[in-house]
């Protein structure tokens, strides 16, 4: 693994989840693998448990781990080709990666969309000129348009608490928000999912919050909730705005926040989220603090998740 930037960066989901799980049970197996390396975390929008459970991940296998907040502590970068730079951005990206290259054995980034122009977020810029300038492996923390972290560490929680030889259902469904939120989460789902390849994928949400297809493709899509929860094993809920019409709220209908009544038409299922979450709007309490909840463990996992990949650039770059 050179870079993890998607799941296409993954040779083989299964062999990443169990090397993730034996992570779990043995955090410092490989105590020494990162000794006197250094990971550099850069961060332009805020983080907790991304930020803090790559640092423990690294501390794990015997990293320095250095955090940087670039929109508060650094200059502000420039990242277009070309640009004449009499505004507001300080410093280039041309300059700044390359010495971060330098300073650091793996640079990891979180860049979050505009939500304002599709075309520009869905390009990945940002984190495209950090590979191209660094020299080093990069890790993406969260981009303009998925979440690799997040999605493996979903697929861990799934794998680790499915036992029955059938292949499982789950759901990705909407849920309401008071603001506009990005697509990444939702598009870095659907993408593991799909290419797991190894359950019964839904996804349902209200009408014109359609995802991009490049992401959702393989998975059966339906406007009807109910319809979409009958025998659900895993239902990953989450809020994001529109796609085509890009960056909108259209509609906040309480009715699509999962409830204890909802969760009736299920096969007992579990319930996931990323965190944050916005309780009793996107999520009730009584799914949240009750038994179908997931949301605890999975963010427990997000170490073990960034444990197997740092330790995978780190095994290729030996």
């Amino acid at each position: 693994m050179k870079n993890f930037i998607s799941v296409h960066d993954v040779s083989n989901i299964n062999s990443l989840v169990k090397k993730a799980l034996s992570y779990k049970a043995h955090p410092f197996k490989d105590r020494n693998l990162g000794a006197d390396k250094r990971i550099g975390l850069l961060f332009l929008n805020p983080s907790l448990r991304t930020r803090l459970s790559t640092q423990v991940a690294a501390k794990n296998l015997g990293m320095e781990a250095i955090v940087f907040n670039v929109d508060k502590e650094g200059w502000a970068l420039e990242f277009e080709e070309g640009a004449i730079m009499s505004g507001n951005t300080v410093e280039h990206v041309k300059d700044a990666a390359p010495i971060l290259g330098q300073y650091f054995d793996i640079l990891c980034i979180r860049t979050f969309p505009g939500l304002k122009n599709r075309e520009d977020d869905y390009s990945e810029m940002f984190i495209h000129q950090f590979i191209k300038y660094a020299g080093v492996p990069v890790i993406s923390l969260e981009s303009a348009t998925l979440h690799p972290l997040q999605s493996l560490t979903d697929i861990i929680t799934i794998q680790e608490t499915w036992h029955q030889p059938r292949r499982p259902k789950i759901v990705l469904t909407w849920a309401p928000h008071i603001k506009p939120l990005p697509q990444c989460v939702s598009n870095s789902f659907a993408q593991w999912v799909n290419a797991w390849g190894e359950a019964d994928f839904v996804i349902t949400h209200p009408v014109d919050y359609e995802l991009a297809e490049q992401f959702t493709k393989g998975a059966t899509i339906t406007n009807n909730q109910d319809e979409a929860l009958k025998d659900a094993d895993y239902v990953y809920v989450k809020n994001w705005s529109t796609y085509t019409d890009y960056g909108k709220v259209y509609e906040n209908d309480p009715n699509w926040m999962l409830t204890e009544e909802k969760m009736k038409l299920t096969n007992q299922a579990k319930v996931m989220h990323c965190l944050p979450v916005r309780r009793n709007v996107e999520l009730s309490d009584e799914i949240l603090d009750g038994p179908h909840s997931l949301v605890t463990r999975e963010a427990g996992n997000r170490v073990w998740a960034a444990q197997a990949v740092i330790a995978s650039i780190l095994e290729q770059s030996k």
